[in-house]
């Protein structure tokens, strides 16, 4: 058997056959060796149990006598307890470059429990498979902004059917296969040490994007992607994507980042649906990596079905400008006191955060800041693009941070070259450092 080595997550106390016949299907092939951790609330003793929950806990520090009885606890707050541990305990062995995947099975308990420790846990791209219950519905509260693979049960868990065992199986092969992919992968990695190696080292680029601000993103992404050594992530600024990204930069999977869609802010200030919440603009600052910003589709909040848009927004007598980008999206231009508060949201968190000043630039484009706000679009409102654009450049005045005006809209190719450029010479001066 090779040193492939699979997590697997169970609720012993309540999942037991179901979860050692995952495990009976991870490792008949030969191939793969199993860690099951058990998360259950109660102990068990069984021989196929590599650490068990009284185990899990002592890991934290806690001495068998002071550790906390989890039988004693609400539901809730043993979920809350044995997410961190378990977290922690993970966290240490994926450091440890000791584990390869991770899986579990649960209902809805045990799949927020899972899901947890493998969001907290474990980077994007390492993987993950989730056999659930509740893999049918809304399913965001589980992923967030990671690759957790979710399989739905069909049946619950509860006794080793036919169909239950036949989709475990499946799950078994999923988990399977990735892990093995991985695991090659880091071999493969390993093995690239020379020098040829190490001059196709490339800088990951984080971009954001919307629709409205496409052709700005797509001549940035020619751009750059025609210099040597650049490779570019393209992140959908739908709240998941701005999330996304925070995570990739604090897991130091991006080495820059050009934030052209900030509209994300616009929703988390409003009450939008693509809020990437109020962290959001914090990481890139606070590791100190080369960022040019703007602040394309700041001119909108979005909403759902026309139906849908809340009604001291939809209700005619409080003059809000909707427009039906499609069928499922209505946007809403945000007022000039909306943008000021924009402007002060995005300033307060690079004048916080910002361990390196000069490693960012902002970029304001005066000619329209989405595709529809431009002359004789629907969003275009000089107003409220002059409160953001004024706002963002006094609140940062002697902050060390670069703010440029230019005459160009958004999506026009030169602004797209120029914040391209921008961010290169970010990375020269971090260079010639």
């Amino acid at each position: 058997m090779s040193n492939l080595k699979i997590v697997l997550l169970g609720t012993c106390d309540t999942k037991l056959e179901e979860t050692l016949f995952l495990r009976e299907q991870i490792v008949r092939h030969g191939t793969a060796n199993v860690l099951l951790l058990d998360v259950g609330r109660s102990p068990v003793q069984h021989d196929l149990i590599d650490i068990s929950c009284t185990e899990l806990v002592a890991a934290e520090g806690e001495s068998e006598e002071t550790a906390v009885d989890l039988t004693s606890l609400s539901r809730a707050d043993y979920i809350k307890h044995v997410i961190r541990c378990a977290t922690s305990y993970v966290s240490k062995l994926f450091r440890g470059g000791q584990i390869h995947g991770i899986a579990a099975a649960g209902g809805s308990s045990g799949t927020s429990l899972a899901t947890a420790v493998m969001r907290d846990a474990l980077p994007v791209g390492f993987p993950k498979v989730m056999v659930s219950t509740m893999a049918s519905g809304d399913v965001k509260p589980y992923i967030e902004e990671t690759d957790i693979m979710l399989m739905y049960s069909v049946v619950d868990i509860a006794g080793a059917n036919s169909i239950l065992k036949q989709i475990l199986t499946n799950a078994a092969g999923a988990i399977l296969g990735a892990a093995t992919a991985y695991y090659q992968g880091l071999s493969a990695r390993g093995d690239s040490n020379d020098k040829q190696a190490r001059e196709r080292r490339v800088t990951r680029v984080g971009v954001t994007m919307f629709g409205v601000t496409t052709p700005c993103v797509d001549k940035i992404r020619s751009y750059l992607e025609s210099q040597p050594g650049f490779e570019i992530y393209v992140f959908h600024a739908t709240g998941s994507g701005g999330k996304a990204m925070e995570r990739l930069i604090r897991e130091k999977q991006l080495d820059a980042v050009l934030d052209i869609t900030t509209t994300e802010v616009a929703d988390e200030l409003v009450g939008g649906v693509l809020s990437a919440g109020p962290d959001r603009l914090a990481a890139a600052a606070q590791m100190g990596i080369p960022q040019v910003i703007s602040v394309g589709a700041c001119d909108m909040v979005n909403f759902g079905p026309r139906h849908t848009v809340p009604s001291e927004f939809a209700n005619p007598k409080h003059g809000r400008l909707l427009y039906e980008h499609n069928p499922v999206v209505t946007l809403m231009r945000t007022t000039p006191d909306e943008c000021a508060r924009i402007a002060e949201f995005i300033a307060s968190k690079l004048r916080k955060y910002a361990v390196r000043p000069d490693l960012i630039h902002v970029l304001l484009p005066l000619g329209g800041i989405s595709m529809i706000s431009t002359p004789s679009k629907p969003f275009y409102d000089p107003a409220a693009d002059a409160a953001l654009f004024d706002g963002l450049e006094s609140r940062l005045a002697g902050s060390g941070i670069q703010v440029t005006r230019d005459d160009r809209e958004i999506n026009d190719s030169g602004f797209a070259i120029l914040a391209a450029k921008a961010l290169l010479d970010l990375l020269k001066r971090r260079e010639t450092e």
